[in-house]
C-alpha cells in the first residue's frame, strides 16, 4: 500500500469525512457555508428544520406513536443530591432552546415555538418499600414502560426525566427525548453537561459552560436560508446522478407476509466478534486503505446479495451532520441520512467491492448537507404505505457511545434497555467496544422470526471470518461458504436428532421389557 493510501488509513471516519468534502471543493462540487448568525432574539416563532418537518408530518398522521423516541438509561451508584440533579436539569433546559419547544400550525404551515424556561419537572419514584429481590424486576417494568411513552408535540417539554429510588446510594436515571428535539449526539452533550453541571452545583460553584452562540432555531432558519438555488442545485446534481432512475427495492425473504400499511414492532439479537477478530478485521481495512465501516459495509452488501441475488442495492446509514462548528455542543436533531447505492455486478471480487463501496461512500459524504427530506421530494419515488421511502435497511457505526463518569461521589453508567419498536425492515447497529466489534441487528417482528435473525448474525459473522483470511475471493465463492456452513449445519441438527430418535427408542424398547418383566414376576 502506498504511503498516501496509508495515511488515509489511519484517518478518523471524521476526518475522512472532511477530506472528502475539501476535495470536492476544489472541484467546485460543494460551496461555502454561510455563518449561522443568532435569530432567536427577535423571536420565539421559528419555520422547522427540513428534518424537524418529517417528523412533524409522521406525528400528524400517527399521533402518539413512541418510534421516534429516543432515549438513554443510567446507573447512579453514590450519594446523589436530588435538588442539584434537578437544578443541573433546569439549567440544561435553560440553555437548550430545543428542549423549550412545541409545534403549532399557523396558517396551515408548521411552525415551532420557544418558551422561556419554567420549572422543571422531575419524577421521582419511591422503589425502597419493594422487596430487595423485587426491585430490579420493577426497574425493569418502569425502563420498558417509558420506552413506550409518547410526547404530545403540540405542548410537552421534550425531555422527561424519571429517577428511581432503589436505595440512598442507588438510584435510576431514565431520560427520554422526542427525535423532533435530540439526537444521538445530543444525548452525549446532555450527559456531558448534566455531570459538568452537578459537579459545580453540588459545590456551590455557578455553571461553568459557556453561553452558546446560537440555538437549533437559529440553524432551522440558516438552512432553509442557504440551502436554495445554486447551493441546492449542486448538492441536487450529485444525487440524481447516484440515484436516477428506478431505485430498485431490497426483497429480503421474510417469515410473514408483508402488511399493507408499516409496522414498527421491533427487537435486538447481538453478534460479539472476539477482540482478536476484531483486530484482524482492523489489519486488513488499514491495509485496503479504508475504514471499518466501509468493510462493514461492503460485507453486510455481500451478505444481502447472497438473500437477495440482487446487484444493485441501496441501504441507508446516519451521518451526525455537525460539520460546523457553532452546532457542535447544541442539542438538536442534526442527524441526516444517506443513501448508499452500490453496484455488485460482474462477481468481483471482495477487494474491487471495497473500491467500488469507498467511492460511493466518499462522496455520499461531500454531500451530506442536503436533507433526506428534500432528497425524497426531489426524487419523488413510487410511495408504498408498507415501506419506508428509499431504502428499507440501514447501517450504522456507532461512534457516540455514552461512556462511563466518574463525579466526586457518584458513579454513572449506562443501562441496557432493549427497545421494542424499529423503523425499518433491518437496522444494524456496529460498535467498537472493549470487548471487540459488538453487532445490534434491530428488526421488525411483523416480518422475521427470532431464529431468521440469528442466523443472518451468524452468516454475516462467517462471511466476515471468509473475508479477513480471503480478501481477494470473488463475491459467489464468497456466499458460497454461507451455503455450505449452512448445509453442514443442517446435516448435524438431522444427525443430532437421529441420535435421539435412536435414544428415546431404546428407551421405550429398555422400559417395555422391564415392565413386562415386572408383570411376569408379578404373576
Amino acid at each position: 500500500m502506498s504511503d498516501l493510501s496509508q495515511r488515509i488509513a489511519a484517518l478518523s471516519p471524521e476526518k475522512l469525512k472532511l477530506l472528502a468534502q475539501k476535495l470536492n471543493k476544489k472541484k467546485g462540487d460543494v460551496l461555502s457555508k454561510t455563518p449561522i448568525v443568532p435569530q432567536s432574539l427577535k423571536s420565539n416563532t421559528f419555520p422547522l428544520s427540513f428534518a424537524q418537518q418529517r417528523l412533524w408530518f409522521l406525528d400528524q398522521l400517527e399521533p402518539g406513536n413512541p418510534v421516534f423516541n429516543i432515549f438513554q438509561f443510567m446507573r447512579l451508584t453514590g450519594w446523589l443530591n436530588v435538588a442539584v440533579l434537578k437544578q443541573s436539569f433546569q439549567e440544561v433546559v435553560k440553555r437548550h432552546g430545543a428542549l423549550r419547544t412545541t409545534f403549532t400550525i399557523v396558517d396551515g404551515q408548521p411552525l415551532q415555538v420557544i418558551y422561556p424556561a419554567s420549572v422543571f419537572k422531575l419524577q421521582v419514584v419511591n422503589l425502597q418499600e419493594l422487596p430487595l429481590d423485587k426491585r430490579e424486576a420493577e426497574v425493569l417494568h418502569l425502563a420498558n414502560q417509558e420506552t413506550q411513552i409518547s410526547f404530545d408535540l403540540t405542548k410537552d417539554c421534550l425531555l422527561r426525566v424519571t429517577l428511581l429510588q432503589l436505595s440512598e446510594i442507588e438510584h435510576i436515571l431514565l431520560l427520554s427525548m422526542h427525535h423532533i428535539a435530540a439526537d444521538a449526539w445530543s444525548i452525549g452533550v446532555l450527559i456531558r453537561e448534566i455531570t459538568t453541571l452537578y459537579e459545580n452545583f453540588s459545590r456551590g460553584y455557578p455553571s461553568p459552560l459557556p453561553e452558546l452562540p446560537i440555538q437549533y432555531a437559529d440553524f432551522a432558519v440558516w438552512q432553509r436560508q442557504w440551502l436554495q438555488g445554486e447551493q441546492l442545485e449542486a448538492q441536487l446534481a450529485y444525487w440524481k446522478q447516484q440515484l436516477g432512475g428506478q431505485l430498485p427495492v431490497l426483497e429480503l425473504p421474510t417469515d410473514m407476509a408483508r402488511a399493507t400499511v408499516q409496522t414498527f414492532n421491533g427487537a435486538r439479537q447481538y453478534l460479539v466478534l472476539p477482540k482478536t477478530f476484531s483486530e484482524q478485521l482492523k489489519a486488513l481495512y488499514q491495509r485496503e486503505g479504508i475504514t471499518l465501516f466501509m468493510i462493514l459495509l461492503a460485507g453486510f452488501k455481500t451478505l444481502l446479495y447472497s438473500y437477495t441475488g440482487q446487484e444493485d442495492i441501496v441501504i441507508g446509514t446516519d451521518i451526525a451532520n455537525r460539520n460546523q462548528s457553532e452546532i457542535r455542543e447544541l442539542i438538536g436533531f442534526f442527524v441526516n441520512q444517506l443513501v448508499l447505492r452500490t453496484n455488485l455486478s460482474g462477481n468481483p471480487s471482495f477487494h474491487e467491492l471495497l473500491e467500488r463501496v469507498r467511492e460511493v461512500t466518499l462522496n455520499a459524504y461531500a454531500h451530506q448537507d442536503l436533507p433526506f427530506d428534500k432528497l425524497v421530494d426531489a426524487l419523488n419515488p413510487v410511495r408504498h404505505m408498507a415501506r419506508s421511502p428509499l431504502f428499507q435497511v440501514k447501517l450504522i457505526l456507532e461512534n457516540t457511545q455514552i461512556p462511563s463518569f466518574e463525579l466526586s461521589n457518584l458513579t454513572i453508567k449506562s443501562l441496557n434497555v432493549e427497545k421494542k419498536t424499529t423503523q425499518l425492515d433491518l437496522l444494524w447497529e456496529i460498535a467498537e467496544t472493549e470487548q471487540g466489534i459488538v453487532a445490534a441487528l434491530e428488526y421488525n417482528t411483523d416480518l422475521f422470526d427470532i431464529t431468521t435473525i440469528a442466523r443472518m448474525l451468524k452468516h454475516f459473522e462467517t462471511l466476515l471470518n471468509q473475508v479477513v483470511t480471503k480478501p481477494t475471493a470473488k463475491l459467489n465463492e464468497l456466499i458460497g461458504f454461507l451455503t455450505a456452513a449452512d448445509k453442514q449445519e443442517e446435516f448435524f441438527r438431522n444427525k443430532n436428532t437421529k441420535e435421539e430418535y435412536k435414544h428415546k427408542l431404546k428407551t421405550i424398547k429398555r422400559q417395555v421389557i422391564n415392565t413386562a418383566t415386572e408383570m411376569e414376576e408379578g404373576k
